[in-house]
This record gives C-alpha cells, structure tokens and sequence, in this order.
C-alpha cells in the first residue's frame, strides 16, 4: 500500500524542450555527479535543471 501512496505523492513532471549553452550542460552534469556523490542518489541534470528553476523562481516571488 505505500507503494501506491509514493507514486500518489510524486509531482508531475511536464516534458518541455530547452536550448542550452555547452559551458550549462557540462555544469549541470557536473552538478549532478556531485549531487549524486554526496546525498547517495541519483541526480540527473533535469533534477538539476527543476532545482535551479525553482531556485531562480522562488526568489523573484513567482513561486512560494
């Protein structure tokens, strides 16, 4: 039943396209290699993507 209640309390995710630079994908994989290495779980640069967006957002006011 936990299970169940895990996949319920996952956000969703949108797929959505985005241009980056080569200097911001080899700093994200980067970032995320870090991430992975030091919490003990995997980390893509998507996640890394979503936590800088969320970042950059919450510290305009646009999200809380």
């Amino acid at each position: 039943m936990s299970h169940l209640k895990d996949k319920e309390d996952k956000e969703k995710l949108i797929r959505s396209t985005i241009y980056l630079e080569d200097e911001h994908i080899e700093a994200l994989e980067k970032l995320a290699s870090e991430y992975s290495r030091t919490l003990g779980q995997r980390w893509t640069k998507g996640a890394v993507v979503r936590l800088a967006v969320s970042d950059f957002l919450s510290k305009m006011g646009r999200i809380s």
